[in-house]
């Protein structure tokens, strides 16, 4: 007989506990501008473990020549796929709704992301759109616009959050575009942090998705909120890079979440309504 192996050195530091997958908090969104099928599986085997839910950027989709083995690729990944909101905006603006419907259908989404990020949909249409798709599809509703010009007063990005979550939203995507440059950034790229603070305040964050995608602002939300922040926007080549940040491996959040500096506990109770 032979004495079995002890590997648990495999696992000798003390890191952040993640949920395993399918996870309802830490989630992790990756952006794919036009990935192949070998890059997706490059991601996965490299990375799949840390990957909640793909979204095709914009309307990335719909230009795709391979998109239906691209989503019975992710798929078969168990990975869900959202399209981009500019791609719902696209067709809230020609009328094309119920065509939308049959193409999402078609290709097995079953994820849709409903914005108004640069076309201006009356709110009580943009909530029953919200309400109609909840029936069907998993909703990810985004507030906030693309223009870095349009400043959006703090109390109407949580009055119009919280009513697209009561509407049907799964989860409300804060909107930073994927440079990071508009929506709850300044036009420099720089953090509305009074702007987080507020909607911190009002909402569970774990109801919210903040598009985060460098690495300062990944940095910044996994010190303030702690590891299981649900941030959006996450280039492919990046997830394992983030999962570091997420787990103090980096030097970025080392101090505050591996040695528990000012780490800010990831299951705190959710503001009162």
């Amino acid at each position: 007989m032979h004495d079995s192996v002890d590997h648990s050195f495999l696992s000798f530091l003390d890191v952040p506990t993640r949920e395993g997958k399918p996870r309802t908090r830490g989630l992790t969104h990756v952006i794919d501008k036009g990935l192949n099928l070998r890059e997706i599986e490059g991601m996965y085997d490299t990375a799949g473990e840390y990957v909640d839910i793909v979204k095709l950027g914009w309307g990335t989709s719909y230009v795709t020549n391979n998109l239906e083995k691209k989503i019975a690729l992710y798929r078969s990944l168990a990975l869900p796929v959202v399209c981009g909101g500019t791609l719902f905006e696209a067709v809230y603006g020609q009328s094309k709704m119920d065509d939308f419907k049959r193409w999402l259908e078609h290709f097995r989404f079953s994820h849709v992301e409903i914005s108004d990020g640069t076309l201006e949909i009356p709110r009580e249409t943009k909530l029953e759109l919200i309400a109609d798709f909840a029936r069907d599809f998993v909703v990810l509703s985004e507030v906030g616009s693309k223009d870095a010009d349009v400043n959006i007063a703090p109390y109407l990005w949580v009055q119009w959050m919280r009513e697209e979550l009561d509407a049907g939203a799964w989860k409300v995507i804060a909107e930073g575009r994927e440079g990071g440059t508009a929506g709850i950034y300044r036009p420099t790229g720089e953090l509305r942090t009074g702007l987080v603070d507020e909607i911190e305040h009002s909402l569970s964050f774990h109801d919210l998705i903040w598009e985060a995608p460098t690495k300062s602002s990944q940095a910044w939300f996994v010190r303030h909120f702690g590891s299981e922040v649900n941030l959006g926007n996450i280039p492919p080549d990046e997830v394992i890079a983030l999962e570091t940040l997420r787990l103090g491996l980096r030097a970025d959040t080392l101090k505050e979440v591996l040695l528990g500096g000012s780490h800010v506990d990831a299951l705190k109770p959710a503001p009162a309504s």
